[in-house]
């Protein structure tokens, strides 16, 4: 008895021991509430750590009121509180690498760690999280390959705005349970064809902007939504996809890609359909008349191929059709009757063929319920129809880049709707009619680059809405109205009208019109005119209309920015004179004003310090007396030229504040005296911003000179000159070719084996070396060999991080300055020692980076919700370069 009594103890206590053993294993695994906080605590640690200046207002705060984490902001728990099962950590500005350890929280089913700046590859714990049932970790900038094969209870998944790549067909789960998958705007390649056969529950399906390639999927029609937009898939799309009472879809996008051959008839099985986008393909043939059997379709997007010229009749059935873009399909001659027959059409587009009549014979202008025409880049000649004028409904109207030769009639300040009128590129003449000041919704009035004549009218100022002018490029003349300077006071009407506003926006997604409204070179426009593209299109004009702020200014004398909307006014190249009115202090809406290459003279207001600028172009003018101090204001300006000028007096030290000025230029201002200080913003721009300006003292690492201002009106010199000038530069490349030659054949000879770089010094740090030793004076003790370098470029700053790093770019700080920046000593609140080279231009990598980020901080993704642009990151605009010190002892 005594051994069977052993036996069974020992059974009992090995019973116990492996109670014990699987119960702590259960407690690391996180089987409770009380591991699930552990974990979380972890996470919390894990995110700090990368994460030393931006912490999100979220998970910085668990754990410091509460204990209980089904308390902790972005944390959600079970209904019986005994678990944690969902985190959203979106829009936290999180970078760094993601966390790897998930699969810790065993109950997780809801993750949202979208718009952040999150990098690196996608961890395989992730698969791990075998109870994850909502995954979104779209907008931040992941990259590598996915492996997300454990998780076969994932229902929606959104990874769009990333960078991973590779083939997706791999990275799911063979036990496929997905209703909604976006992984746009990747860099995924590899086929679709057979890719979501297992997938039976799917229902939205958006692979757009990746690089996949073959043939299409054949089982889209089951799904609800699909798009396969801007990829390379190419061949022809089979009738046999769109089986009759089997296809469910309500939108399908295959723009921008390589299919071929006709549109196939059985397209009109999709009884739902309510969005077909076959832009940018290269179908052929006529457009099926069956396509009138769609009832439901509200948009029909068939530019860019190569359609017959023949419409069918039968899409005059299409009483829901309320978007018809047939753009640049090479139609020419006159514009067909058939689109006066559209009378429910809201848009039509047809922009970029080669119509050169029939504007009135076609019936389009009596379109009833017509709120957007463009006839742009076509061949129209002749006199402006006045019939526009009798469109009432119509607010979008574009003609631009087309022959029209008249002056614009009286009869367009009828249009008490319009909130867009562009007639440039055309050859207009006459004046500008002053009915135009009539137009209390005009947000666009772009005349630019016609014949135009005489003076502006002083009417236009009454345009309340009006933010966005450009007059450039006419022969406008007299002086500029003060009453102009009242544009665009107060748009609100407008844009609270617009957001009233629920019908199809007036945009059909190519982009062309509003690329050509965003200025591409000037900021704060240029960084919305790079991410633009036919997928972010759409939703930047509608946020546009409805008055949504994109643009990131600040007001005069404050160094915050906001997302506003923002106007231009853009005067350039034309021939106006007088002086500049004193009530441009008013035009608060705006943050762009071009006047240059005019005839502009007198003193320029100190009212313009009022201004939200952050570009002032007034080259080429005849302004004189003192530059305003009052411009070191405008503390968030970048682009500001004085250049060919005869400013006078006192160069203002105050625009020596003005630190994210990236472009400057006062040359050819030779009455203009003062002192260049040695250190500040404007000791970072080469000679060439200073150039002409003789009573200007300059630092001794710009060299000014005493040139004369080239002047392309000039003569240009004697022959005989020329025939000496050209001798000398052909004997000097000859020489240079010879001496170039002997030393390239020297240093081949001694130098077989080059020397390798030290391990540790990283390639960019060889350009950094050469940046700085490549400018003259410079004083940097970053130009040994011996220095280690090393790049954060997983690491996010905003502005007032780097502010208070280096003390408001503190002179105390400046470690070395050259003519290309300068760089200063930072501090991180962790203690981490950075240097700060604040450039003096955007440049190259500045705007990659910038561009990646916009990319981030855009959503625009394609039919689900939840994206936006986040304002309090989008002020990431100066483009810094960070670098640890590491500086050698």
């Amino acid at each position: 008895m005594k051994e069977d009594e052993t036996d069974n103890l020992r059974q009992v206590v090995l019973f116990i021991f492996l109670i014990l053993i699987t119960g702590s294993v259960v407690v690391v695994s996180g089987d409770s509430l009380a591991t699930d906080r552990q974990a979380l605590l972890d996470l919390k640690s894990f995110l700090e750590e990368r994460n030393h200046v931006n912490r999100g207002q979220n998970y910085s705060r668990w754990n410091q009121q509460s204990s209980n984490p089904c308390r902790w902001s972005g944390i959600i728990c079970t209904s019986d509180g005994s678990r944690v099962n969902g985190i959203n950590l979106a829009a936290n500005s999180i970078s760094g690498d993601l966390y790897t350890n998930f699969s810790s929280l065993t109950a997780l089913t809801n993750l949202d760690l979208s718009q952040n700046t999150f990098s690196g590859a996608v961890p395989k714990d992730l698969s791990n999280c075998q109870n994850l049932v909502h995954l979104n970790l779209s907008h931040n900038i992941l990259e590598g390959e996915l492996d997300l094969t454990g998780l076969t209870k994932l229902e929606t998944l959104d990874l769009s705005t990333n960078r991973i790549f590779g083939g997706i067909q791999l990275s799911l789960p063979g036990n496929c349970s997905l209703i909604v998958a976006n992984v746009s705007a990747n860099n995924f390649s590899g086929r679709i064809d057979n890719l979501f056969d297992g997938c039976l529950n799917l229902q939205y399906l958006d692979l757009s902007y990746n690089f996949f390639s073959g043939a299409i999927w054949k089982g889209l029609s089951r799904l609800k939504e699909f798009s396969v937009a801007e990829n390379y898939l190419s061949g022809e799309v089979s009738g046999s996809f769109f089986a009759e009472n089997n296809c469910s879809l309500r939108v399908l996008d295959l723009s921008g890609n390589s299919f071929t051959g006709r549109v196939p008839r059985e397209l009109s099985n999709c009884r739902n359909l309510a969005i077909l986008n076959l832009w940018g393909n290269s179908f052929t043939g006529q457009i099926p008349s069956e396509m009138g059997l769609i009832s439901s379709l509200e948009g029909l997007f068939l530019g860019n191929n190569t359609f017959s010229p023949t419409i069918p009749e039968s899409l005059l059935n299409l009483d829901n059709l309320a978007f018809l873009d047939l753009s640049r399909n090479n139609f020419g001659g006159e514009i067909q009757q058939i689109f006066g027959g559209f009378t429910r059409l809201k848009i039509l587009v047809l922009h970029g063929n080669s119509y050169t009549g029939g504007i009135n014979s076609s019936g389009i202008l009596k379109l009833p319920n017509l709120v957007g025409l463009d006839l742009s880049n076509n061949s129209f000649t002749g006199p402006l129809p006045v019939a526009f004028s009798e469109m009432h409904s119509l607010k979008f109207l574009i003609l631009a880049y087309n022959r029209f030769n008249s002056t614009i009639p009286q009869e367009y300040g009828s249009f008490q709707a319009l909130q867009a009128l562009d007639l440039s590129f055309n050859s207009l003449t006459g004046q500008i009619p002053s009915s135009l000041g009539k137009l209390r919704s005009l947000l666009w009035l772009m005349l630019a680059n016609n014949m135009l004549t005489g003076e502006i009218p002083t009417e236009l100022g009454n345009c309340t809405s009006l933010l966005w002018l450009n007059l450039a490029n006419n022969r406008l003349s007299g002086s500029i109205p003060r009453e102009l300077m009242g544009v665009g006071r107060d748009p609100s009407r407008t844009f609270e009208s617009n957001q009233r506003d629920e019908g199809i926006i007036a945009s059909s997604g190519e982009c062309w019109t509003m690329k050509r409204w965003i200025p591409a070179d000037y900021p704060p426009f240029s960084f919305v005119h790079r991410i633009l593209n036919r997928k972010t299109c759409r939703s930047i004009w509608d946020k546009l209309l409805k008055g949504v702020g994109l643009f990131s200014v600040c007001a005069a004398g404050s160094t915050v920015r906001t997302l506003q909307i923002s106007g231009y006014l853009q005067l350039v190249g034309n021939q106006l004179s007088g002086e500049l009115p004193g009530e441009i202090g008013k035009m608060q809406n705006f943050s762009m004003i071009h006047l240059g290459f005019n005839n502009l003279s007198g003193t320029l207001p100190p009212q313009i310090g009022q201004l939200p600028l952050v570009v002032l172009n007034l080259t080429r003018n005849a302004f004189s007396g003192e530059i305003p101090s009052e411009i070191g204001n405008t503390k968030c300006i970048k682009n500001l030229d004085f250049s060919y000028n005869n400013f006078s007096g006192t160069f203002p030290v105050s625009l020596n504040n003005l630190s994210e000025l990236s472009t400057f230029n006062i040359s050819y201002n030779p009455l203009i005296s003062g002192t260049i200080p040695t250190t500040g913003q404007l000791a970072t721009f080469e000679e060439d911003s200073y150039l002409g300006d003789p009573l200007l003292k300059l630092p001794g690492f710009i060299n000014n000179t005493m040139d004369s201002p080239p002047n392309q009106y000039s003569i240009t010199g004697k022959k005989d000159h020329k025939k000496w000038v050209a001798v000398l530069v052909l004997l000097t490349m000859t020489m240079a070719f010879l001496i170039c030659g002997l030393v390239s054949l020297v240093v081949c000879m001694l130098v077989k084996n080059p020397a390798e770089s030290p391990g540790y010094l990283l390639e960019d740090t060889k350009h950094l070396r050469h940046d700085f030793a490549s400018n003259s004076g410079s004083s940097s003790p970053w130009s040994s060999d011996t220095v280690k370098v090393i790049r954060l470029d997983r690491t996010a700053f905003t502005h007032a991080d780097i502010l208070k790093a280096t003390g408001n770019f503190s002179e105390s700080r400046i470690i070395g300055k050259g003519g290309f920046g300068t760089v200063y000593r930072g501090v991180l609140p962790g203690g981490r020692e950075v240097a700060v080279k604040k450039l003096q231009r955007e440049g190259v990598e500045g705007e990659k980076e910038f561009r990646s980020e916009m990319e981030v901080l855009t959503g625009n993704g394609f039919g689900w919700p939840g994206s936006h642009i986040r304002q309090d990151e989008a002020n990431m605009e100066e483009a810094y370069r960070l670098l640890t010190s590491g500086i050698a002892m």
